[in-house]
């Protein structure tokens, strides 16, 4: 990891809820080269809707490349990186997470991963760096496309999802809406007496979210008895309505209690903008057994784009439960 020469200078004033205790528990480590793999993934995936992946085929020195090559950027002076925003929703921002009043304590940038779709500002960030960042992160977004849908087969396979590829297809497909979001938590002189919010608690839209950070601690993911729990190194929003609520779309948050930065790189796997989504026929056989009403990834996107972090997302998506009446 790269040491920031001058790191950036934040003020904060939004700490950390204290109705939630960190606690342990075991996050699934899944070896994808292991033949029950696809059946583990499926049960992280309803049980926790997050787990950790080994033996995924990227390569150490990708990793490593585009972790330096994102602290050089965060370290260049700060009128040089604001070339590069204000977000819309891609470049860089600092702070302001989205257009509701979320603040945090990080600096970000945002790259459209769809070369067939322009951005000036994802344009703008690597006009702010080297060749080698530019190259680093397309390298790293196609190794994320390629694990996000292997790891989206596996899914379809243990399920018997038909037809093939139904899930994997919307991000293999040239229109689909994927994105990489490089998060940068400074670090701080003095760690105050309350931990601070460096990304409030949210749940992530797209399809399935894959995250890679340094070894700082910071991430938290929420149980379903509302505790929190620490993570080292997660199922997504829309994958919840196809799967009717089998899979969990998990609660996370980074919190800053250190004197080391952390930086965070996360690729989402998002389908096409026009793409329908709804619950699969091939899980939910009857029509009044179906949890959501049917969207599109573009209606649902822009929903979470104007909500606040942390807002239950699906809710007006669901389908309203019917009343049975009988004479008494």
């Amino acid at each position: 990891m790269v040491v920031l020469l001058q790191p950036v200078t934040f003020n904060s004033d939004v700490y950390v809820n204290p109705k939630c205790k960190p606690s342990p528990v075991p996050v699934p480590v899944i070896d994808l080269t292991d033949a029950d793999a696809k059946t583990q993934i499926v049960k992280a995936c309803e049980e926790l809707g997050f787990f950790k992946v080994v033996n995924h085929g990227v390569r150490p020195d990708l990793l490593t490349q585009l972790e330096e090559e994102a602290n050089k950027f965060f370290a260049m002076p700060q009128y040089l990186k604001e070339k590069a925003g204000p977000p819309d929703p891609f470049g860089y921002g600092s702070k302001r997470i989205g257009p509701s009043g979320d603040m945090g304590w990080l600096e970000y940038i945002l790259l459209n991963a769809n070369h067939h779709l322009s951005s000036t500002k994802t344009t703008a960030v690597f006009q702010q760096t080297h060749a080698t960042f530019r190259e680093a992160v397309e390298e790293y977004m196609d190794e994320m496309k390629r694990m996000a849908c292997n790891v989206l087969e596996m899914v379809e396979e243990e399920l018997s999802i038909e037809p093939k590829e139904k899930l994997s297809k919307l991000v293999k497909v040239e229109e689909s809406d994927s994105c990489l979001r490089v998060n940068h938590y400074p670090e701080k002189e003095e760690t105050p007496a309350k931990e601070e919010i460096g990304f409030g608690e949210h749940t992530d839209p797209q399809l399935i979210s894959v995250l890679r950070s340094n070894d700082t601690e910071g991430l938290q993911i929420c149980l379903k008895d509302g505790s929190w729990v620490n993570c080292w190194r997660y199922s997504s929003g829309i994958l919840s309505v196809m799967t009717n609520g089998r899979f969990k779309s998990v609660k996370h948050r980074v919190l800053t209690n250190t004197k080391r930065s952390r930086l965070s790189m996360i690729y989402f796997a998002g389908p096409p903008l026009t793409e329908k989504i709804a619950p699969m026929s091939c899980l939910v056989l009857k029509q009044e057994d179906r949890l959501y009403k049917e969207l599109t990834w573009s209606q649902y996107k822009s929903h979470c784009y104007k909500s606040k972090l942390g807002d239950y997302r699906l809710g007006v998506f669901e389908e309203q439960l019917p009343f049975y009446m009988s004479n008494v």
